[in-house]
């Protein structure tokens, strides 16, 4: 195991992502934030270097964590061999598995390593499936322009907006999501339409993994076209910074992919898996 520690690998490691789209996005998406001032604090380890057969994201760890907070304490994966990936995994100086994580990954081998690596560290693993998406082609993204109410303004969310965000994100509701979406709102771009008060009645964020997340809008300004304005401005954004414009669908909810769909969003042949570890000893807890 190797944590790359060098800008010069980090650099190459992103352009050779590149060249494994789109299995590799969620590690690039987090490659990308290191090499462009690491916000969020994280690092590569490699089983090997420069012929790696597997990568992983993970956060420093000379940082200070909370051992119950997922939301921060995420991973992404990518590999080229399974078995490289497993033997990483495996290796007891790659995860932290006495805190609740979370692992991300666009390749369905995740799943069983985890699964199988986990019962023997005496973890419990919970996978989540989406549908994964991203705009190729900025150009490509129909022209949204419509008759705004004038009372609403197109913004920037700020970090006084992370309770309302924290209050309608499914995976939210308690002090550790909302810490999290106020860092990724200090960090990462987003994009809002304000009321008169200043309140968000739609938006789409980013997070530690260039991902474009926890799009929503008031339930009482819905089927106004905010939704569709707030997802092409965003991913305008950043495709204007450089980073790729991906995001993730839940495949039941049909009114999300069919508006994707009319955004000429390409939906990828492999999903987004998300899977939530924790430790035995946490499940007597069900608060956490």
């Amino acid at each position: 195991m190797l944590v790359l520690n060098s800008s010069v690998k980090l650099w190459m490691l992103e352009k050779m992502l590149m060249w494994n789209f789109p299995e590799s996005l969620k590690v690039y998406g987090a490659v990308m934030n290191i090499n462009r001032g690491n916000p969020f604090r994280k690092e590569v380890v490699v089983d090997k270097w420069p012929d790696f057969k597997a990568v992983i994201t993970r956060p420093q760890r000379e940082s200070d964590m909370d051992d119950l907070d997922h939301y921060t304490n995420a991973h992404a994966v990518f590999y080229k061999e399974l078995q490289a990936y497993k033997e990483l995994l495996e290796n007891t100086n790659t995860i932290n598995w006495g805190q609740i994580f979370q692992i991300q990954g666009l390749q369905d081998g995740i799943c069983e390593v985890s699964q199988t690596v986990a019962l023997t560290k005496e973890v419990d693993v919970k996978t989540s499936s989406f549908r994964m998406i991203i705009y190729s082609d900025p150009d490509t993204l129909p022209d949204v322009r419509f008759q705004m109410d004038p009372k609403l303004t197109v913004s920037c969310l700020d970090v006084s907006h992370a309770s309302l965000l924290n209050e309608t994100w499914s995976r939210g509701g308690n002090p550790r999501c909302q810490r999290y979406l106020a860092n990724l709102i200090r960090c990462f771009p987003s994009v809002c339409i304000l009321d008169d008060k200043g309140c968000p009645v739609s938006w789409s964020l980013t997070d530690q993994f260039a991902t474009m997340i926890h799009s929503y809008t008031l339930p009482e300004h819905r089927r106004k076209g905010y939704s569709r304005l707030v997802a092409t401005t965003l991913a305008k954004k950043l495709h204007s910074q450089g980073f790729p414009a991906q995001g993730n669908v839940v495949e039941t909810n049909v009114p999300s992919v069919a508006m994707l769909k009319s955004l000429n969003a390409q939906f990828l042949p492999c999903s987004f898996i998300r899977m939530i570890h924790k430790p035995f000893h946490f499940l007597s807890k069900p608060h956490l």
